[in-house]
């Protein structure tokens, strides 16, 4: 096989689907526009609104941003893979896929460190909160969490992009790329950019593990001094952060495991489930979190949805007046 350089990759996971595809591809689709229009929706909402231009709401908005860019980047090109007869992916889109992929992941770990930096503020210093998180602060923090991925994975990605590949198997249902170093060709260094990866991967996460700790070590210790009526307000602030946070991790964990671990004891519906979270529920998850889950942003969800009902009685009258 060294000598014969693979053109397209055949995604095996789509194989258990094969019979039921064309459900998937509905339902697949269907999840595609809720996270279009919920995370759409969020995004409107707090650029229309100046009462909304806090620096958690301009996380907030950052974190929708990422999920409109991971989904789009993805689930269209699950879905062509899924309705193909083949179940093949050009190796060159297969690439590109990687990049959005784990630069979608990294950002969106950034974005979530930097969301509980924001609660640190405002819980431990509640009378400075607006001077810490300036205008200035909140730039520097969008500029970070959205560069640190690009140029981090990209230094390694680089890497990735010097292979030659001669296997034709990818067992996943989308490109990941220690399934790429595994299908590179053996004249290819594949263990110096294995060497690589296990020492970039705590570049990649350490920066917003400590950050996240810190954090929340901070907001434990003041909770501590804080009388319970007001420990109680102060960690609902956090709860929709928590369960991002949660959801995030658990997304990640069963994604690394697929990767590094045989999962043949694990019914492969449960596989594909598995694969699939880390795509589907953080984006409908997290703008429900911050939206339902934060009482301003729930009052002008509800005058939208009254002004949008209002429109509405108005257009019919004037249609049967008409």
């Amino acid at each position: 096989m060294d000598n014969m350089t693979a053109l397209t990759f055949t995604m095996t996971a789509y194989t258990a689907m094969e019979n039921y595809k064309h459900g998937l591809f509905a339902v697949f689709l269907l999840i595609y526009f809720i996270i279009l229009i919920l995370n759409s929706l969020l995004i409107t909402l707090i650029h229309q609104n100046k009462e909304l231009h806090q620096p958690m709401n301009m996380f907030t908005c950052m974190l929708s941003i990422n999920e409109l860019y991971g989904s789009t980047a993805l689930l269209p090109a699950i879905m062509a893979v899924l309705m193909s007869e083949t179940h093949e992916i050009i190796v060159k889109w297969c690439m590109a896929q990687v990049y959005f992929l784990h630069t979608y992941a990294t950002a969106e770990f950034c974005i979530l460190a930097v969301m509980g930096y924001d609660r640190y503020a405002a819980i431990c210093f509640p009378l400075h909160y607006h001077s810490i998180m300036s205008n200035s602060k909140i730039s520097k923090l969008v500029a970070l969490a959205s560069l640190y991925p690009l140029i981090v994975f990209g230094c390694f990605y680089s890497l990735t992009l010097q292979l030659s590949f001669c296997g034709k198997v990818m067992p996943k249902l989308y490109c990941v790329n220690m399934e790429l170093v595994k299908n590179a060709c053996s004249n290819s260094n594949t263990s110096y950019i294995s060497s690589v990866g296990l020492v970039l991967l705590p570049v990649l996460i350490m920066p917003q593990v400590l950050m996240i700790v810190f954090s929340y070590v901070q907001i434990s210790r003041e909770c501590r001094k804080l009388a319970r009526e007001s420990q109680i307000n102060a960690l609902k602030t956090c709860i929709p952060h928590l369960l991002s946070l949660l959801n995030y991790t658990i997304g990640c964990l069963f994604e690394i495991i697929q990767s590094r671990f045989k999962m043949s004891h694990v019914s492969v519906e449960a596989r594909i489930f598995l694969s699939l979270y880390f795509i589907f529920i953080p984006p409908i998850a997290n703008p429900v979190l911050y939206g339902l889950g934060t009482q301003i942003v729930r009052v002008h969800i509800l005058k939208l949805f009254i002004r949008y009902k209002i429109m509405s009685t108005n257009l019919v009258k004037a249609m049967i007046v008409a």
